[in-house]
């Protein structure tokens, strides 16, 4: 058959990444060590109460109905959980589940835009900001962050005419993968610029809870005026180390949940009921193993940069997330000429800054997967290769 695939798909590149698949198999295969950083899935359980919850959910044959709508007990949850956690009130109508954020982003676009309407994204950011609204046939803008500017988003910098053209911003803080954390000033620009321009938000916030050197992890919808411009995603696959159930909320303005769940009806039918359930026990349950959690990122965090840093490779400490964004040494080609050579001499897989926009180009992304020692270890296997004297 002659398959003619859509220009939509064909414009998605995995490229790179079936590269650093192949030549990781090669290494294994020649008994070499290998430390992939490469992957942002956390490496710590759950905790025993959201398994156990989720155990005994299974057990219940009604579970295995279509859920159709989001439980009753998990929307108090969340109102609970953000009332709490953020001081944020929320109502019933303002809250819905979607099978992760990333499902969520690349389809919220089909709520939101008409083919041609100006959707704003970051350069570096994460692919599925761009991806979902092309989906629909948006016209993707992206603005650029820069280091220093702490990757904050320059209002003035966006042209006058496309801001008056512009549906939809996307903005995540922090920001996977430049690490950067926003204040409170940002958000309170941000939704001056998004009324004035009549845009609507779409806030990213996987890793609020994620936060080193004694910030706070916050919500947009903490700031007066944001249910009024937008919404918000957050998941608990990084919090609460539930990755593979695939669920997350989206919040905020009652009119956006409301037609967002009008284009999911039509989708899936809800989120399996045992998964709802573990849900519940997260948002519920002891949040001591949160806090843990971040701590150990914070010493892993600490661990990779000042141990790059003691071999030559000046790399700052990450402000939040479970990501280190660093500057490629002098003296290579770029991203992914570095990656690979860094991989053949020392094993270390780490994704290069292309990944995530023209602007992420010299640059690479690792994640903070491994434990301490073994963090150390693979410092150890840089430092032996070679490849950072290289530069010097």
């Amino acid at each position: 058959m002659d398959f003619r695939f859509s220009e939509k798909s064909n414009a998605i590149e995995g490229g790179i990444f079936n590269i650093l698949n192949e030549k990781k198999k090669d290494l294994l295969n020649k008994g070499i060590k290998v430390f992939n950083f490469s992957i942002g899935t956390p490496d710590f359980q759950p905790a025993p109460h959201i398994m156990e919850a989720m155990q005994e959910a299974c057990k219940n044959p009604q579970n295995y109905k279509y859920a159709i709508d989001d439980k009753p007990e998990l929307l108090q949850a969340m109102i609970s959980y953000y009332k709490n956690r953020f001081g944020v009130t929320l109502d019933e109508n303002e809250i819905m589940t979607v099978y992760g954020s990333q499902e969520g982003m690349a389809h919220l676009g089909w709520a939101l835009c008409d083919p041609g309407d100006v959707v704003l994204v970051p350069n570096p950011g994460y692919p599925i900001f761009s991806i979902g609204p092309m989906f629909c046939d948006a016209r993707i803008v992206e603005y650029p962050i820069y280091p220093e500017d702490n990757y904050m988003l320059k209002f003035e910098n966006i042209p006058e005419e496309i801001a008056k053209k512009a549906k939809l911003i996307v903005v995540s803080y922090p920001l996977n993968p430049v690490c950067a954390v926003a204040d409170d000033a940002f958000y309170k620009e941000l939704i001056a610029f998004a009324k004035k321009y009549n845009i609507i938000v779409l806030h990213d916030n996987a890793y609020a809870d994620i936060v080193y050197g004694g910030r706070v992890g916050k919500s947009f919808l903490e700031y007066e005026g944001a249910k009024e411009v937008g919404v918000e995603f957050y998941s608990l696959s990084k919090t609460y180390n539930m990755t593979g159930m695939r669920i997350s909320f989206t919040v905020g303005n009652a009119e956006i949940i409301s037609q967002f769940k009008k284009v999911r009806s039509q989708i899936d039918y809800g989120i399996f009921p045992a998964i709802q359930l573990a849900a519940v026990a997260a948002l519920t349950g002891p949040q001591d193993m949160v806090k843990e959690q971040c701590a150990e990122y914070e010493r892993r965090n600490k661990a990779l940069c000042g141990g790059l840093r003691s071999i030559g490779w000046n790399v700052p400490d990450s402000q939040g997330s479970m990501f280190v964004w660093a500057k490629i040494p002098d003296g290579f080609a770029g991203s992914e000429a570095f990656v690979l050579e860094l991989m053949e001499k020392s094993g270390v897989i780490v994704v290069p800054g292309t990944a995530f926009g023209s602007l992420g180009e010299g640059y690479v992304r690792f994640a903070l997967v491994y434990p301490v020692e073994v963090i150390k270890d693979a410092v150890k296997a840089i430092a032996e290769s070679g490849i950072i004297k290289k530069s010097l």
